[in-house]
């Protein structure tokens, strides 16, 4: 089975927002924040209802990251996200839904180890993104 999911990378300033996973799998590990994609629903509306449930902010989507579909990016099955950038509209970061302890990090400071699934290759495109303006799959090298 295939199941349709959702990250976005929140952007303020040259920060972006990640959250501790509060369940397994990557249980306490950094994530985007992000989720599955409800029967019936355009998962750019299924982004900005994961921003606000996981986050507490509301955000405009600016942009899309990228597909990323390998199916061995998660370990409880085939999942693929699309993968939104987004700017905040409003709100104050706060934890929510099955997400812990929001924050606002520096991509370029992370390490891949405390990381859950393929977000930091999600993230390093980002910051490829941010110099070329353009998208990536999960099969582009």
């Amino acid at each position: 089975m295939v199941v349709a999911t959702v990250d976005i990378i929140i952007e303020k300033g040259n920060k972006i927002v990640l959250v501790k996973r509060g369940r397994k799998p990557f249980k306490r590990k950094l994530a985007l924040p992000g989720g599955h994609v409800d029967h019936n629903e355009l998962v750019e509306n299924a982004a900005l209802r994961e921003a606000k449930e996981e986050t507490n902010l509301k955000v405009k989507l600016i942009d899309i990251l990228g597909v990323y579909s390998d199916p061995n990016r998660d370990p409880r099955g085939h999942y693929i996200p699309t993968v939104f950038v987004a700017k905040i509209i409003s709100g104050k970061l706060k934890a929510g839904s099955d997400a812990k302890i929001p924050d606002f990090y520096n991509p370029k400071k992370l390490n891949k180890k405390d990381m859950a699934f393929d977000h930091f290759k999600m993230i390093k495109d980002y910051l490829k993104y941010k110099k070329q303006k353009r998208t990536y799959w999960s099969t582009r090298r």
